[in-house]
């Protein structure tokens, strides 16, 4: 009897994204039928800043990922200490971008 494969899903990646984009701020919204996560390089004395890269989930996907980032952030924390929160760092966050939440 023949076996079948796993169902296994092939994920390619393209150098110029493998490089990733550096972005220190994430703004979130939504409205009812998807989340929208725009990611931007925010850098001190520069009055503008540009989206560097647009994620659109659907709040199903957008709940999976939210829990998928807890389980990984409780990995990294369990073998390298705790994550300082921003509200534990004084920077100032008025250096020259728009005032958002992550």
């Amino acid at each position: 009897m023949e076996q079948q494969p796993n169902n296994q899903l092939n994920i390619e990646i393209t150098e110029e994204v493998a490089e990733g984009a550096y972005a220190n701020l994430a703004i979130i919204t939504h409205s009812n039928a998807e989340f929208v996560i725009d990611f931007v390089n925010v850098m001190p004395g520069t009055p503008k800043s540009k989206v560097k890269s647009r994620i659109i989930f659907t709040p199903m996907h957008a709940k999976r990922f939210m829990k998928a980032l807890e389980e990984n952030i409780h990995r990294f924390e369990a073998a390298n200490g705790p994550i300082q929160d921003l509200e534990q760092i004084e920077i100032p966050m008025n250096f020259g971008g728009p005032t958002a939440q992550a």
